[in-house]
């Protein structure tokens, strides 16, 4: 078990509970009883999938969900051993057998070089199992989950529940995350020719590369054109990210036609999303994405940083890890506390904020730990005083989220999460 020695404000089964200046009344819950915490998330936000994997493949079925059990006290603990934890996506129990997903078992083994089982993923995951312990946090890989449940309705935004126990079979917490996945990459807004949009992409392959992909279906793109979302990183054509969007540059393709689709919307987060989902204001359009491929970006590796646009804010630049593999307060990952990237709290979908909600008991969402559920400004209002007075001790006034892993609550802001330079947008 890992020690968190600085003040971390995380909200678990507590109620952020408002003082006298509080712009909105939140509910006193009773203290914490449990020991334990569980804070549950998506690596990606966003994850797609082919609709069907009998002609071009781009992705398999593939989700990861990723966890962090926290055993509260005065100097909590990140705990990977002792504990089993478990996953079950939510009213999804199969994914073979609906719509055309079933190809990619029918063509695993021409696709990826694999022979997984009926609902079994390319890591041996299914629709429910055991998280793996690494380092100091819990994994499934992926999870072949498809957008449609088992009553035949499709939506992006499965839901898995998390259940952490005991040796003995005791359960300590759970939690739910969204694992959203999305079937709507839309070539058929330009490729209309042939039998389908995935036959004419191959016939113009064939008639502009002199290639004979017509007469190989199904062909995965990566197999030529390396892409790090599959861990393929070496092969005999340029990555598969700097063909796509170099060639549809000038080709009147939107963000959206395949991150993934009108309907989805691969950004969701409300701080972050614009029209196109901010896509162009981090990544750069579509000729911007292609010419940082060729001067020296890895795609998938090498992506845009919160601290290009969260500037001044202790913590936030995470040097070259991305948002999604940086840890920060207490060794606790980013994405436990802020959400998942492209639905980072809050969300424009009700799933993506469940975990603020459960754990703050408010309508108002925001970020996990957030003074800004009470105070018009984020960091509170009045001196460090008045906040021992109010919220510090084993046994104050108000409880507050940070009370989800401390059982006493420290006064000393520098060690707080971003050292108290939070900003009202957060």
């Amino acid at each position: 078990m890992k020690s968190i020695n600085r003040f971390y404000v995380f909200a678990a089964v507590v109620s952020v509970v408002c003082m006298s200046s509080c712009s909105e009344t939140g509910t006193n819950n009773p203290a914490i009883t449990g020991e334990y915490s569980v804070f549950a998330w998506n690596d990606l936000g966003m994850h797609c999938l082919n609709p069907t994997y009998d002609k071009v493949v781009i992705l398999p079925p593939y989700n990861n969900l990723m966890a962090q059990v926290v055993k509260r006290g005065s100097s909590p603990e990140i705990v990977t051993t002792g504990i089993t934890v478990t996953y079950k996506i939510l009213d999804n129990t199969s994914s073979y057998g609906k719509r055309s997903y079933g190809g990619f078992w029918d063509n695993a083994t021409a696709l990826f070089n694999a022979s997984p089982a009926h609902n079994v993923g390319l890591t041996g995951n299914g629709l429910t199992g055991m998280m793996t312990a690494s380092d100091n946090y819990f994994i499934a890989d992926g999870i072949p989950v498809v957008p449609v449940n088992d009553a035949g309705t499709w939506n992006p935004y499965q839901v898995a529940e998390i259940t952490v126990k005991d040796n003995s079979g005791n359960t300590l917490a759970t939690t739910r995350a969204t694992v959203p996945t999305s079937d709507e990459i839309n070539c058929a807004k330009c490729h209309t020719s042939g039998s389908s949009p995935f036959d004419d992409i191959l016939s113009k392959h064939d008639s502009k590369h002199g290639t004979s992909l017509s007469s190989s279906k199904p062909i995965l793109c990566a197999k030529c054109h390396p892409s790090p979302a599959l861990g393929i990183n070496t092969g005999p054509q340029m990555y598969l990210s700097k063909a796509l969007h170099g060639s549809h540059a000038s080709r009147n393709a939107s963000c959206y036609d395949c991150h993934p689709g009108a309907t989805t919307k691969c950004s969701r987060s409300l701080a972050h999303t614009a029209a196109d989902g901010n896509c162009i204001t981090c990544h750069g359009d579509m000729a911007n994405v292609a010419n940082s491929i060729t001067n020296g970006r890895v795609p998938w590796v090498s992506e845009p940083a919160c601290a290009t646009c969260h500037t001044g804010v202790t913590g936030v630049n995470t040097g070259s890890p991305l948002y999604r593999n940086s840890k920060g307060h207490g060794d606790m990952y980013c994405s436990a506390c802020h959400g998942s990237p492209h639905a980072m709290y809050p969300s424009r979908e009700d799933s993506d904020n469940y975990q603020p909600k459960k754990y703050q008991s408010s309508s108002k969402i925001k970020t996990i730990g957030s003074c800004g559920y009470c105070h018009d400004n984020s960091r509170g209002e009045g001196a460090s005083g008045e906040f021992a007075e109010v919220h510090g001790g084993t046994n104050p006034e108000k409880s507050i989220g940070c009370r989800a892993c401390h059982t006493t609550i420290s006064t000393n802001s520098s060690s707080w999460p971003h050292a108290y330079t939070w900003k009202n947008s957060n």
